[in-house]
């Protein structure tokens, strides 16, 4: 079965794919910055101490791994350009170890050129994102950047309002404005995320999941 480095685990979708790839059989290794927060064992879960930021952590966890999932993302207090920083780490980490598939999150901001054809309510949302808060835009599009100059086979998994609600068991996968809509309960969202792992379909693309 395969072995998932896992980044993120601790947020509130990193715990959902947490559980769902343990219940799945796969083996994971999970980069945490505090054990106490993850709140589970399991007999296929490593948990390793660390931060995405320091290099030889983030090493410890990709070596053995087959797939990264990194799910990790900005909180209050963040530094300003954390995902692209952890994202340069870990790619670091991948080509040392020979590890090549890489699934990252990120929102409906970033956009997925030739692909994306938003319509008003999607702009709007991605004017008050960059008006309010265009440094994690910025680093969110960074981050790809780093991903788009390391040759590995990479994935960008965008959702737009993430709700708490219970998952639906469907979705819809496309583009920004493009049959999709514009809320996704985070059940669903983990459910697409780990398909990830053994679907080649979108890689080197920013697939736009929603309910």
């Amino acid at each position: 079965m395969t072995t998932i480095a896992l980044f993120g685990a601790t947020g509130k979708t990193g715990r959902r794919v947490l559980d769902r790839a343990l219940a799945a059989g796969f083996d994971v290794r999970a980069l945490v910055r505090d054990p106490d927060r993850l709140e589970v064992q399991h007999e296929r879960l490593t948990v390793i101490r660390g931060d995405v930021l320091d290099p030889v952590a983030v090493g410890r966890v990709v070596d053995g791994s087959e797939v990264v999932l990194s799910l990790f993302g900005q909180v209050k207090g963040s530094p300003r350009t954390l995902q692209a920083d952890g994202t340069r780490h870990i790619v670091a980490a991948m080509q040392s170890h020979g590890v090549r598939r890489i699934v990252t999150l990120s929102g409906g901001g970033l956009r997925a050129e030739n692909k994306d054809q938003p319509k008003v309510p999607d702009r709007v949302m991605r004017f008050l994102l960059k008006t309010l808060a265009g440094h994690v835009l910025a680093d969110a599009e960074a981050h790809l950047d780093v991903l788009g100059a390391s040759g590995l086979d990479w994935t960008v998994v965008r959702g737009p309002r993430l709700l708490e609600t219970p998952g639906t068991g469907t979705y819809r996968v496309g583009w920004v404005g493009v049959g999709t809509g514009m809320q996704i309960s985070r059940d669903d969202l983990a459910d697409f995320i780990l398909t990830q792992v053994d679907d080649d379909r979108f890689v080197r693309e920013l697939p736009f999941v929603s309910a």
